[in-house]
């Protein structure tokens, strides 16, 4: 056979063959969450996420040249080093919401079945979310003077709650203000109207992502003539 039939024969039996990397069905995960400053993330899979809780997070398969194909999806979360899943989802995407303090890995695979019941499997690489342990923090005072400086009382410091209610007290045991978010705060306020200066009183309890709990009565110390400069001008 001559070099040139050859070659022909060659480009041939090529040209037959399927183009799999315009043809061939893929997936191409993602993972998009939103962080505790408000800023948005989409991350590919090898990703680590680190977050405090609750944290929610959207995974999509995003599959591409599946036309021919009918696709039966696996979404798998690991805690940990465990081998056996925590959770398993079947779905082309989903959203979990993680309460709880510690690492989990998600990994999707994905089984393609053709026409003629030819099937091929795509495992994708983990995502590693991480949640940290908890933290609660509340100041003894604050200043509700209009300066812009800790005019509302708040937690001083908190991550990965989960549960949380706090309430304010006069001291006679009335109820001045509450409420349900550690984002939260009290503005010296009852009915509208600005309370009197002095000591209140603050229960909070709250969970943590953890498990600890949280139980905190302290006093609270209402300052309105307290100034930037560590003064207290006359009323």
């Amino acid at each position: 056979m001559k070099i040139k039939q050859i070659f022909a024969l060659l480009a041939a039996l090529f040209a037959a063959l399927p183009c799999f990397s315009d043809d061939y069905p893929t997936i191409s995960p993602t993972a998009t969450y939103t962080d505790s400053s408000a800023a948005e993330h989409t991350e590919n899979p090898g990703a680590s996420i680190s977050e405090q809780a609750p944290l929610t997070v959207r995974f999509e398969a995003n599959p591409e040249n599946i036309t021919a194909y009918s696709v039966n999806y696996r979404w798998e979360v690991f805690v940990e080093a465990d081998t056996i899943p925590e959770i398993v989802r079947y779905d082309e995407s989903m959203e979990l919401t993680f309460t709880t303090a510690g690492t989990r890995h998600i990994r999707l695979t994905a089984t393609f079945t053709d026409s003629d019941g030819v099937q091929t499997s795509m495992t994708s690489d983990n995502f590693n979310v991480t949640i940290s342990e908890s933290k609660l923090e509340f100041p003894n005072a604050f200043s509700p003077n209009g300066d812009g400086i800790n005019d509302t009382y708040k937690a001083k410091a908190y991550q990965s709650i989960v549960e949380f209610q706090a309430t304010i007290f006069n001291r006679w045991g009335q109820k001045i203000y509450s409420w349900d978010n550690p984002a939260g705060e009290w503005d010296g306020t009852f009915n509208g109207k600005p309370v009197k200066q002095g000591t209140y009183f603050v229960y909070v309890k709250a969970k943590g992502a953890d498990g600890q709990e949280y139980h905190i009565r302290r006093d609270v110390n209402l300052l309105r003539g307290y100034t930037e400069s560590g003064s207290t001008s006359a009323p």
